[in-house]
């Protein structure tokens, strides 16, 4: 029977009067450790950002109407040439309406789908922004103020105003930063607009919106739904888009390609509308994650070396101990816990150097233009990333102290005797 009491206690000795070594293997996996934690932390928070900045203007699921040719064309429909050769230049597609049909019924039909959280309705329109001899070509968007500040992020990227500003005004416009700054705007101004229908129309600023991508910042603003369709000069049942927002994200495209089949319309997911962002988080994050197992096998490594080295500096001790009656497996076991030891000793500095480093960062002022959101350097202090870390350090460890235990196992304590 093994006893642990004892093995421990000689494993405790050994590591103690080799103290500056012990010191030096434990902060090698203290650093390993540390330097892991604060680079996955802060890389994984940095690509969470990064994800957040695209995605959150990206819904779930959109739905909308896109012109496109017809399917057949009407020499087609002449069975005499059916068979011929035909050859038509410049076909134009059919006049499509950008309107969904039945877009009402649709919302409420959707609305009952147990898999969907929200569906806010949209409409789009291309205008000309005014002010003095200056105009901008952009994109002006009716929503529903009070749908939009609870089922989207629109209001984590208001400057000045709110949603809510622009739900109790009747001629109230959101305006992108990138506009405003083009065109020297304030909330409070007005700015006009050249409507579809070569009419001017004068809307009052309530709030200005930066997003950090120059493309929606400097051409999109919102303004109510009815303000659109009025523009537009289209009844109340006039819908361009539907954007959905889902319970588990991960079924966007299954239901995307039901609703396209079911109601004969677009409906692309978020996954299809951002696919090569997509790949660039991956490769991101696969760089993250091999730098991070690189710095703990650094760690392991420098273990390895230190106790390969004790066990040489140690034969002697491991003569007498076998001599008095200790197996091999004892003193593998006495190398094996001087191992662990470390590892969990090493583990835990690590950990809290890692949480220390990750406050520090989290705290550090981040200031830009791009996102004017954020004030710090983002962290993802995600608790699995601390579990990882110390498991690691205890599996590194481990097998960094399993090959010097084993050759103290198998020492002959004759021949060292013999040597001496």
């Amino acid at each position: 029977m093994i006893n642990w009491s004892v093995i421990l206690s000689i494993a405790k000795t050994h590591l103690l009067s080799r103290f500056k070594q012990t010191v030096v293997a434990a902060l090698g996996v203290t650093f390993g450790i540390g330097s892991y934690i604060t680079l996955v932390c802060f890389m994984t928070g940095l690509n969470r950002m990064l994800d957040s900045l695209i995605l959150n203007q990206t819904p779930h699921i959109h739905v909308f109407n896109e012109v496109e040719p017809s399917k057949k064309q009407p020499i087609t429909y002449d069975k005499a040439l059916v068979s011929g050769f035909n050859i038509i230049h410049s076909i134009k597609p059919k006049q499509n309406q950008l309107r969904i049909t039945n877009a009402l019924p649709l919302m409420q039909y959707l609305n009952k789908n147990p898999d969907i959280l929200s569906v806010v309705p949209q409409v789009k329109t291309q205008v000309f922004y005014k002010s003095g001899a200056t105009e901008i070509s952009g994109l002006i968007i009716g929503i529903d103020p009070l749908k939009e500040s609870r089922f989207s992020n629109l209001d984590d990227y208001i400057l000045n105003g709110s949603s809510q500003s622009l739900l109790n005004s009747s001629n109230g416009i959101l305006l992108g930063s990138g506009i405003a700054k083009k065109m020297v705007l304030q909330v409070g101004d007005r700015i006009q607009l050249i409507t579809p229908g070569n009419e001017l129309l004068s809307l009052k600023i309530v709030g200005l919106f930066q997003t950090g991508i120059a493309e929606i910042d400097d051409s999109r603003s919102y303004t109510k739904i009815s303000k659109v369709q009025q523009i537009l000069m289209q009844p109340k049942n006039y819908i361009t888009d539907l954007n959905i927002n889902l319970k588990d994200i991960q079924q966007a495209s299954r239901i995307a390609q039901e609703i396209a089949t079911q109601h004969h319309i677009n409906a692309v997911d978020i996954n299809t509308a951002n696919a090569q962002f997509e790949t660039g988080t991956t490769i991101r994050n696969l760089i993250t994650y091999a730098v991070s197992i690189t710095l703990l096998i650094v760690a392991g490594f420098g273990i390895y070396n230190i106790l390969n080295m004790l066990i040489y500096e140690k034969m002697n001790d491991i003569a007498i101990l076998k001599a008095t009656g200790f197996s091999g497996i004892d003193v593998q076991y006495i190398f094996m816990s001087q191992a662990l030891i470390i590892g969990i000793v090493g583990g835990i500095l690590g950990l809290l150097l890692g949480l220390g480093l990750t406050l520090l960062i989290d705290q550090t002022p981040f200031n830009t233009e791009a996102l004017p959101t954020i004030t710090t350097y983002p962290i993802n202090n995600n608790p699995v990333f601390y579990l990882i870390g110390i498991l690691f350090a205890l599996f590194s460890t481990f097998l960094a102290g399993l090959l010097p235990s084993i050759k103290a196992k198998n020492i002959d304590p004759v021949s060292i005797i013999r040597g001496q």
